[in-house]
């Protein structure tokens, strides 16, 4: 069976050979080889010879087999006929591209005779060549609607996320109809476009994505610009990307320029400080101060006067005062080690700082509060022959104004008029803002009225810290005049935000009543904002107004969701800081039930609960019957990788108690050793004493007694729990005791008490009460307290027992809560307390702590 497969397999090769023998070796052509090299320039040589005469062989033998198939298709397997479809596509395609190409050609050659030659008229176009290049094709165009939608599909495909990759901007206009006359344009070059061009290009590429200098697609993009960065390139680019507030970007081009070979040795001081501007103008210190340390380690690139002018500004707004000095000493002196690219003699880069490095220092003492700078930075320009300007004086007193060094603010005032230096606007804000903390109002109003009278046009700033000023005292309405000159002011923020800082102030200055007016008569001049809203919303929380907050609120919602509202509002879109304090008032008020709702449509707008500000709120709410909103806010902290407050790790673990889930409660006790949490005996006690009111002591005993079975981590706060919750149970012995001590003392005892030098002591407090049973009332003290000594020396045997079989308690013994302590014995006074409600023959006998001391005694002997 085999067999006969082979053979019938081998037959028709062996037919194809047979066909192949019959015909006469094929010879090639030598001479119309050489002549069509020579027609194409190349001289033929005999190795080219043998090349092309070989290939032409070979094309012939396969044009042999391809016919003997043809004569005999039945002898053909699929696979063979597939491989022939293949073949006579590729050469139809062939064909195709060959007949547009020559087409170009002849159009090119057309164009060139008309324009280089019109003298000698255009050549007649060979019709013929044509028509057979038609008869070939079939219907005498090319088939394009392949190609087209080829371009179609790999645009969708492609997409924006790949149209970085593509070097033409103009991806629409690359499409061809070769079947039309007219042909399009092709796109515009890149190489063609200008420099001005070419930058603004790459910046706007830039700017609309986020790449750091790793991303290969980044090093694509400025590479395929085909820019020379030189140094005014760099300072465009740069410039350009600061405008859009493009800084990383605007960094990782300088470091890529400069690490490339061709620009390694051609760095600029002039890009470098131009940078620092605007990493300056983005607020980024650190990193300003990470190029400036780079700036002082290379000779090229040494800072100069510019550069220390621009960091210094940068550091000063940041308040970032060490730095600052820092950098003044190390401009003064030469640098400590040898340089890169120093190839200079006799170079002192030495600078004394001036009035603008001054001034920046005194801008960094306005965030510290570092009042005694300022005198250090007037002595220094007094040593220097620099003169204070109105911006170093204005400077020194907003550094007053901040540590509350009020006197000084006004000598610095009186000491700028003396030198003849007019005050500013900003100047004269600072001066009400100090009258403000003063409790000076009439004063404040005194030095707004002499700045109009001198001229001085008014800032928008001053009129607002006057506004506010008035209504912190509850003058409102005469904050309402100062509203409308703010009104006249250029260049101001809006009036929703004067409006709110207003009722912010007073709220500050406990007026409520005002907040609410200035609510009410602020439709009059704007509509409120999302800021506004908040500010009320604090107002009706602070003053025990739920239903006027929720009101709002709903209103406010109303009005972002596009359904129809009264008042004056805008649409509007609640914060996150709106649902907080809409929370805030709703625990204030004890409304749980609507705490829950803004909750839940708090998490589902994608808002975040801060729980180190609004732990309390979730505690409340908890002990309300909340306590899945609690469990919900815990899980979702943990998810965020954040530590949750202790205060809801202590409600954890209260309400996993109170629901028997006792080993949840070990893995929160595990869980606040292993963060390291710190938690206070006072706490402790406080939460398991708040345990015992709500649900008794069989809780905090059950409790006990599963730690014994379990391990837990014996680290800080862990310890301290054990502590309180051995103290507590201990504490309700002795208030059981105390009871049963009194019940004693009521009984009418006949018989008499002999001996009280034999009592025997017993030795710590168990959280157990004794188990007393109807006729325990009728013995004596010394047999209660001998039964509660063997009782609790059972239950110390149990917890040492358990210290030693725990992992770390070889360890920690010294740290063990069931470690033997002084604190767990009785004192003296408890004893005098048990036996002071009892009635005794013996008037005259000695107190409880008397005899105790004897029986010591009598133990030691």
């Amino acid at each position: 069976m085999a067999m006969a497969m082979v053979v019938s397999a081998a037959a028709p090769s062996a037919s194809l050979s047979a066909a192949s023998s019959d015909q006469k070796p094929f010879e090639p052509n030598n001479e119309a080889i050489r002549k069509r090299l020579l027609r194409k320039g190349v001289f033929p040589t005999p190795k080219i010879l043998h090349a092309l005469r070989k290939k032409e062989t070979q094309k012939a033998l396969r044009r042999a087999k391809k016919q003997a198939l043809q004569v005999q298709p039945s002898s053909v397997s699929e696979s063979q006929s597939r491989d022939l479809e293949n073949d006579d596509l590729f050469r139809t395609v062939s064909a195709e591209y060959r007949a547009v190409r020559e087409e170009f050609r002849r159009r090119d050659e057309k164009a060139v005779v008309l324009a280089g030659k019109p003298w000698e008229g255009s050549k007649a176009v060979d019709l013929r060549d044509l028509t057979s290049a038609r008869e070939t094709l079939g219907d005498g165009r090319l088939r394009t609607e392949h190609l087209e939608e080829l371009r179609r599909m790999l645009a969708e495909r492609n997409g924006e996320q790949f149209r970085l990759l593509l070097i033409n901007d103009e991806v629409e206009d690359t499409g061809c109809d070769f079947g039309n006359k007219e042909v399009k344009k092709p796109p515009k070059s890149w190489l063609m476009i200008e420099e001005e061009e070419r930058i603004r290009l790459l910046v706007d590429r830039l700017s609309s994505s986020n790449l750091s200098m790793q991303d290969w697609k980044f090093s694509w993009m400025m590479r395929k610009s085909d820019i020379l960065f030189t140094e005014m390139s760099l300072l465009k680019i740069i410039e350009r990307l600061g405008h859009l507030g493009k800084w990383s970007s605007a960094l990782s081009v300088v470091e890529w320029v400069y690490n490339e070979k061709n620009y390694k040795h051609k760095k600029s001081r002039f890009v470098y400080t131009k940078l620092l501007s605007v990493l300056g103008k983005e607020r980024r210190p650190i990193e300003a101060l990470q190029l400036f340390k780079k700036m002082q380690e290379d000779g090229q690139l040494y800072p100069d006067m510019a550069a220390y002018h621009s960091i210094s500004v940068t550091l000063g707004q940041a308040g970032l005062v060490h730095e600052l000095i820092n950098i003044i000493n190390c401009m003064k002196v030469k640098p400590s080690r040898k340089l890169k690219n120093m190839n200079r003699r006799n170079w002192d880069p030495c600078m004394e700082p001036d009035i603008v490095i001054y001034n920046a220092v005194l801008n960094a003492c306005i965030p510290s509060h570092q009042w005694k700078g300022v005198f250090w930075v007037l002595e220094q320009m007094r040593y220097s022959g620099f003169k204070p300007t109105g911006a170093t004086y204005g400077l020194a007193m907003e550094v007053m104004l901040k540590a509350g060094k009020y006197d000084l603010v006004h000598k610095f005032f009186e000491k700028m008029r003396k030198g003849g230096i007019a005050p500013k606007a900003q100047t004269y804000r600072v001066l009400v803002r100090a009258f403000w903390e003063e409790g000076k109002i009439d004063d404040a109003l005194e030095v707004v009225m002499e700045m109009e009278h001198r001229g001085v046009v008014g800032a928008a700033s001053v009129y607002y810290e006057l506004a506010c000023c008035l209504c912190n005292k509850g003058r409102w309405r005469d904050a309402m005049i100062e509203v409308e000159k703010l009104k006249r002011v250029p260049f101001r923020k809006p009036l929703e935000v004067a409006f709110t800082g207003m009722i912010l102030a007073s709220l500050d200055g406990g007026f409520v009543s005002d907040c609410i007016s200035i609510f009410e008569h602020m439709k009059d001049h704007c509509a409120p904002n999302v800021g506004t809203i908040n500010a009320m919303l604090k107002v009706y929380s602070c003053a025990d107004m739920f239903a006027k907050a929720k009101e709002l609120f709903e209103a406010t919602k109303a009005t972002h969701g596009g359904l129809e509202s009264s008042g004056n509002y805008s649409s509007l879109q609640l914060d996150s800081y709106s649902y907080k304090s809409m929370l805030e008032a709703s625990a204030s008020s004890q409304q749980w039930e609507y705490f829950e709702y803004v909750y839940k449509e708090m998490i589902l707008s994608g808002f975040k609960l801060d729980h180190r500000k609004f732990s309390w709120c979730l505690v409340k709410a908890s002990r309300a019957g909340k306590w899945h909103l609690l469990e919900h806010a815990f899980d979702t902290i943990l998810e965020a990788e954040e530590i949750p407050h202790t205060s809801l790790f202590m409600e954890m673990i209260c309400q996993t108690i109170a629901q028997g889930d006792l080993g949840r409660t070990v893995s929160l006790l595990n869980s606040m050793a292993h963060a390291s949490l710190s938690v206070s005996e006072s706490q402790w006690t406080s939460l398991l004493e708040r345990q015992i009111a709500t649900l008794g002591m069989g809780k905090l005993q059950d409790l006990l007694n599963h730690l014994q079975s379990c391990s837990l981590v014996m680290e800080d706060p862990v310890p301290i729990f054990l502590k309180s919750l051995h103290l507590i149970s201990g504490r309700r012995f002795l208030e059981g005791t105390e009871s049963v001590a009194g019940s004693i003392g009521s009984l009418e005892n006949d018989e008499k008490i002999k001996d009280y030098q034999h009592v025997d002591v017993p030795g710590r407090i168990d959280g157990r009460s004794p188990s007393l049973s109807s006729t325990s009332y009728s013995c004596s003290l010394v047999e209660m307290l001998d039964a509660e000594s063997s009782a609790n020396a059972s239950l110390l045997e149990e917890f040492d027992n358990l210290e030693s079989s725990s992992p770390a308690g070889a360890q920690r013994s010294e740290h063990s809560c069931f470690e033997h302590n002084e604190e767990f014995y009785f004192t003296d006074s408890t004893l005098d307390l048990l036996t002071s409600g009892i009635r005794t023959p013996f008037p005259e006998s000695p107190p409880a702590s008397e005899i105790l001391e004897r029986w010591r005694i009598r133990q030691e002997d």
